[in-house]
C-alpha cells in the first residue's frame, strides 16, 4: 500500500526540474494562434468599416450639407425640406411600395410553392434544381435585357404567345398600368433560385416521421402543407420575409433598365432611383444623402419593429 501511494503521488507532483523554454515556447505559439486569428478578424472588421459604417456615416453628414463650387456649407434640415416638398418624393414611395407589395405576393411565395414542388418530387431533383437556380448566375443585365425584348410590344415572346393564344396584346413597360407589374415578374424570375434553395433545405430537414402521421391522419396534401410545412419551416418564412421587403424597398437594377428609371407617367420611379436621379442628373448630393437618410430610417424602423414582433409572438 505504501509503495502504490507513493507512485501515485509521484504522478500528480509537478516534475521537479521543467523546462521553462519550453513554457515560454508555449505561450509564443498560443500568442502568434491568437495574433493570426485577431489579425483576420480585424482585416475584415476594417474592410466592414470602410466600405459599409463609412458610407452611412458620411450619407448622415451629408445630408445636412450643401456643396456648391466646391464649397460645402452646413444647411440644418434644409434638404430634407426640399425632398419632402417634391411631389416626385411621394410618388416614389408608392411606386416602390406597390412593388414590394407585389414583389412579395409573387417572389416570396412562388419560391415556396416551387421547392415544395420540388420537395415531393422522387426524380430528376438534381436537374430541377439547377434549372431554378439558372437565372442567379446570369448577369443582371443580361437577364434584363431578355426581359425586355420579351416585352416589346411588337416582336416580343409574351405578346407571340398571346397572339398565338388568340388573347389581346399588351404594352408591358410602355403602358402605366402595367409597367409595375412588368417589372416584378422580371425581378421575380431573376432572383427566386436563392430562395428556392433555402426553402428546400428547409424543406428537406422536416422529419419524415410527421409527414406520415399526418397521412395516416388522412391529410392530403394542402393539409400537410397547413399543419407542418408552413409550422416546421416558420423561422425560415420570417427571415426571408424581413430580407425580402428590405431588399424589394432598394430595387434599382431593373426598373432602371427595363423603363430608364422613371416609366411611362413615372410608374415606376422607385426611391433608389430618385436618389440617383437627384446625385447624378441634379448633382444635389446634400437631397441625395437625405433622401438615403430617410430610407435608412424607413428601413431600420421597420426592421425593429418586425423582430419585436416576432419576438413577441415566439
Amino acid at each position: 500500500m505504501a509503495a502504490i501511494s507513493v507512485s501515485a503521488r509521484r504522478k500528480t507532483e509537478p516534475p521537479a526540474h521543467a523546462d521553462p523554454s519550453q513554457g515560454r515556447a508555449a505561450l509564443r505559439q498560443r500568442l502568434r494562434r491568437h495574433l493570426t486569428g485577431h489579425g483576420f478578424l480585424l482585416g475584415a472588421l476594417l474592410c466592414f468599416a470602410y466600405f459599409s459604417w463609412y458610407p452611412m456615416v458620411r450619407e448622415v453628414i451629408m445630408s445636412f450639407q450643401k456643396t456648391k463650387r466646391g464649397k460645402t456649407t452646413w444647411v440644418g434640415t434644409e434638404n430634407l425640406d426640399r425632398i419632402f416638398a417634391d411631389p416626385d418624393f411621394w410618388h416614389a414611395w408608392r411606386n416602390t411600395l406597390l412593388f414590394t407589395v407585389l414583389a412579395l405576393v409573387l417572389g416570396f411565395a412562388v419560391p415556396f410553392v416551387v421547392a415544395v414542388l420540388l420537395n415531393e418530387l422522387r426524380h430528376a431533383k438534381a436537374y430541377l434544381r439547377i434549372l431554378v437556380y439558372l437565372p442567379v448566375m446570369l448577369p443582371p443585365v443580361a437577364s434584363v435585357l431578355l426581359f425586355k425584348y420579351f416585352y416589346d410590344p411588337g416582336y416580343g415572346l409574351f405578346n407571340a404567345i398571346l397572339k398565338a393564344l388568340h388573347l389581346p396584346t399588351s404594352a408591358w413597360l410602355n403602358s402605366p398600368t402595367t409597367s409595375m407589374l412588368s417589372v416584378v415578374i422580371a425581378a421575380t424570375w431573376m432572383n427566386m433560385g436563392g430562395a428556392t434553395l433555402i426553402y428546400l433545405a428547409a424543406l428537406q430537414g422536416i422529419p419524415g416521421e410527421l409527414y406520415e402521421a399526418a397521412e395516416l391522419d388522412g391529410a392530403g396534401l394542402l393539409r400537410r402543407i397547413w399543419h407542418v410545412t408552413i409550422p416546421q419551416t416558420r423561422l425560415i418564412l420570417s427571415l426571408l420575409l424581413l430580407l425580402q421587403v428590405v431588399a424589394t424597398m432598394q430595387v434599382f437594377v431593373e426598373p432602371y433598365l427595363l423603363t430608364g428609371g422613371n416609366g411611362p407617367q413615372n410608374s415606376t420611379l422607385t426611391v433608389v432611383n430618385l436618389i440617383y436621379q437627384y446625385a447624378f442628373s441634379f448633382n444635389n448630393y446634400g437631397s441625395a444623402s437625405a433622401l438615403g437618410l430617410v430610407m435608412l430610417l424607413v428601413l431600420a424602423g421597420f426592421s425593429a419593429l418586425y423582430v419585436r414582433l416576432s419576438r413577441t409572438n415566439d
